[in-house]
């Protein structure tokens, strides 16, 4: 049994033990046979820090890449509903794939040993790079703790690569408060802005200083949210019920700041702190929306509808870091081939398109002077929507200027086609009926399946000016304060509002939340925002943000979830039923009986369709809506973890670890029922 737990604690638990590390990066030695040389050039620091980008960040692998991140949100549906909205489907396991610290337990490697051979004077090359890529290693290791931060909360601090020692292996094992492992985050991005160069690479395919300060941001908002909304809760160091309390090494535990509150200031204090300084910085550059998607080979680009797409981001300011890929290299993507039909059923909800607000300002529901919201067509959806709502949304019989055509090709035009929606190839079908052209620029040369190279996008300074508006107002309560309103104006110009719409004030004083429900982030703890203020910040971080991947990590520290606790959510799409869109689909094609072999939702249930309420049998779990449960907020740990590192291997209570609020530790049980 000593055998097996510690190859299991070493490679799947902490993975840090570098005796049995099979993946560590991919073909490098275990370090006893590590020639003695290596890691003591810049060219191999360099290599160190060049995989953890693959290895680290978000990429456009799947078909719809970073574009389909929000999927399973209010912002995105596919075809298939996810088992985090049923009851008894999301289970413990014996295992879990996300406990995973090989990243971690590679970056801790490399990085000791970097730094120790950097500190003797032991590595050759230039100075100015070595310093970037060890900052850049320190950068990649709060990202990965970020990223496991949002899955488990508490969480082991590892530092380094621990000794094939069972006891020592053990011990690491105990899991620090949630706040703690976010102060060690931004302890390493505080290291990185040490080590790392401004203008280190022209073509930011690099990491550098704006991008660790806007992370640094991002990790400040997120943990002050969850403390301020998950506040005397079990997901909270010594909140009510919260389970760290009852190991020993967590029982007296004190926040470093003096009390909950005081943490929740700092906080939300180093976000706009942070976010000031990046969007400072880029408030003159954003990249603007001209409204328009060209339609002729004599139409302008549009700068901000090409960003998204293009396959060199390098000209766009607001682009922070991007990741290249190349044909010849056979670093590929499908994203252009999603983008000319479905989404590869990826399709935005009703509620994601109702959120925009209106051309003039002001939400859908609000009395606008010369004109009044209309989803009978698509057509009528963008017409007088918000600018950017009005580019990314597509249209049937939309043309598509396609670039680079062959010569024997008559012409560069394409016709948007009516969505497929009574498919579930996801190749070509459309889950909701809406979908987005954002990330495609129809070029033909990137058409081919798995032949497409364009960028994406990792970074943008626009988040800087979102992160600092939230972090600013939760500190004050005050929209005067600080540049908040500055701020907000700049990300509404750039999206192409004019007039009175870029004050968002206007929203503000149009808003009425009881109209409001449709959108999750409408709601805290399970209940609707009375503050329109707020409520507005995340409408505008919402729309701006549309499919870049944020919306799950926004929703989780905001608590907008528990809503469906008491009253199941649907996901809707298009205004199907009663419209002139029902004529789209020839007579008897609409199949809405509710059986197997229904295509659509019945017109009974709602008038928009229902991509999860077709089937209506018993099988169906989805069929009368989304439901939460309080656990979810966090993944369960894996059992096996308790009983590896149990000191009688058997008792799961003998583990220094504890499991997440409300999950059992008997495998393949489901969450407890709260609320």
């Amino acid at each position: 049994m000593k055998l097996n737990i510690l190859r299991f604690v070493s490679v799947a638990l902490l993975a840090t033990s570098v005796v049995a590390c099979e993946d560590f990066l991919d073909k490098q030695p275990p370090s006893y046979v590590v020639p003695e040389d290596y890691y003591q050039t810049e060219s191999q620091v360099q290599a160190i820090a060049n995989k953890l980008y693959t290895d680290v960040l978000p990429s456009h692998g799947g078909n719809y890449g970073t574009f389909a991140y929000d999927v399973h949100t209010d912002n995105q549906a596919t075809f298939s509903a996810d088992g985090r909205y049923a009851t008894d489907q999301w289970k413990v396991g014996q295992t879990n794939g996300n406990w995973s610290w090989s990243n971690i337990r590679n970056i801790n490697y490399s990085l000791n040993t970097i730094l120790g051979y950097y500190n003797q004077g032991g590595i050759s090359g230039s100075e100015r790079n070595i310093r970037q890529y060890i900052g850049e290693i320190y950068f990649f290791r709060a990202y990965a703790y970020f990223d496991m931060l949002q899955k488990w909360g508490d969480l082991p601090i590892l530092k380094e690569a621990m000794p094939d020692d069972e006891t020592i292996l053990v011990e690491a094992n105990k899991r620090s408060p949630r706040n703690e492992v976010a102060r060690f985050i931004l302890a390493d991005l505080d290291s990185a802005l040490i080590y790392m160069s401004d203008n280190f690479d022209d073509r930011r395919n690099r990491l550098s200083p704006d991008v660790a300060l806007l992370l640094k941001s991002r990790v400040g908002l997120f943990e002050g949210s969850w403390l301020h909304y998950f506040k005397g809760t079990a997901f909270v160091p010594n909140g009510e019920g919260w389970p760290g309390k009852d190991k020993e090494y967590n029982a007296n535990y004190e926040y470093p700041s003096g009390n909950i509150d005081n943490e929740i200031t700092y906080f939300f204090t180093v976000a706009a702190k942070s976010a000031e300084t990046v969007a400072d910085k880029y408030k003159g550059q954003l990249t603007q929306n001209t409204g328009m998607v060209p339609q002729s080979e004599t139409d302008p680009d549009n700068p901000y509808f090409s960003m998204f797409g293009n396959i060199d981001m390098s000209g766009y300011p607001d682009v922070l870091l991007w990741r290249e890929y190349s044909k010849g290299l056979s670093i590929v993507n499908n994203i252009e081939v999603s983008v000319q039909h479905g989404n590869y059923g990826t399709g935005l909800t009703r509620s994601m398109v109702e959120g925009f607000v209106m051309k003039d300002g002001k939400p859908v529901y609000a009395s606008h002077d010369d004109f009044s919201y209309d989803d009978k067509t698509l057509a009528s959806v963008r017409e007088n929507a918000d600018p950017r709502l009005h580019i990314f949304l597509k249209e049937p019989n939309q043309k598509n200027l396609f670039k680079n055509m062959d010569a024997e090709e008559e012409m560069g035009m394409e016709y948007e086609p009516y969505p497929v929606i009574l498919s579930t190839n996801e190749e070509k079908g459309y889950s909701t009926g809406y979908a987005i052209r954002k990330g495609g620029t129809f070029d033909k040369k990137l058409c081919g399946n798995g032949t497409g190279y364009t960028g994406s996008i990792v970074f943008r300074a626009t988040e800087a000016f979102l992160n600092y508006m939230e972090a600013e107002y939760q500190l004050t309560k005050n929209i005067a304060s600080g540049k908040i309103l500055e701020y907000w104006k700049t990300v509404r110009t750039a999206a192409g509002f004019n007039g009175t719409a870029i004050d968002p004030q206007v929203t503000i004083a149009s808003t009425n939340m009881e109209k409001e429900k449709l959108d999750w982030g409408a709601y805290s703890a399970g209940s609707l925002l009375t503050d329109p203020v707020l409520y507005n910040m995340r409408r505008e971080r919402r729309s701006e943000l549309m499919a870049e991947g944020l919306r799950w990590m926004d929703l989780i520290r905001w608590r907008a979830l528990e809503q469906m606790m008491v009253e199941p959510y649907h996901v809707e799409g298009i205004h199907l039923w009663n419209t002139p869109m029902e004529q789209w689909y020839d007579a008897g094609q609409l199949v809405a009986d509710g059986s197997s072999s229904a295509n659509v939702s019945n017109a009974s249930l709602s008038e928009y369709l229902r991509p999860y309420q077709k089937n209506m049998g018993s099988g169906n779990l989805y069929k009368d809506g989304y439901i939460w449960h309080m656990a979810h907020y966090l993944q369960p740990l894996p059992i096996k973890q308790f009983l590896l590192t149990a000191s009688d291997h058997t008792s799961v209570h003998l583990s220094p670890l504890y499991q997440n609020p409300y999950w059992p530790t008997t495998p393949a049980m489901p969450a407890e029922i709260k609320g």
